[in-house]
C-alpha cells in the first residue's frame, strides 16, 4: 500500500510546490490583459478622434506588464500595438538584454 501511496503524497507536493511559485510570480494576476481586436486600422482611428468635437480628454492611466519567459521588448511592443522606442521611454533604464521573469514593465 505504501508504495501506492508515495507516487500520489509526491505528485500531490509537486502541485503544492508550483502553485507557491506561480503566486510569488503574481501568478499572472498582474498582468495586462492582451489586447482585444480593434476594427479599423489606429492611426485611422487616432486621425478620427483628433477630428472630433471634444474639447477635453481624460488622462491616460498607466498600464503595466509583468514579463514572461521568452519576452523581448520588441515582442510586447508589438503584442500591445506600440513602439520599442515608446517602451524606452516609459521606462527608463530599461536593459532590453537584461529582461527577468516577472519584471514589471511600463507599457502607457
Amino acid at each position: 500500500m505504501a508504495r501506492a501511496v508515495a507516487p500520489a503524497l509526491f505528485l500531490a507536493a509537486v502541485t503544492i510546490a508550483v502553485l507557491v511559485v506561480r503566486s510569488g510570480f503574481g501568478g499572472g494576476s498582474n498582468a495586462v490583459p492582451a489586447p482585444t481586436h480593434r476594427a479599423g486600422h489606429p492611426a485611422k482611428a487616432l486621425a478620427h478622434s483628433s477630428t472630433s468635437k471634444r474639447t477635453h480628454t481624460a488622462p491616460v492611466s498607466a498600464a503595466y506588464y509583468r514579463i514572461q519567459s521568452g519576452d523581448t521588448l520588441d515582442a510586447v511592443s508589438r503584442h500591445f500595438g506600440t513602439s520599442v522606442e515608446k517602451l524606452f521611454a516609459l521606462n527608463p533604464g530599461i536593459e532590453p538584454t537584461a529582461l527577468h521573469v516577472g519584471q514589471r514593465v511600463r507599457i502607457r
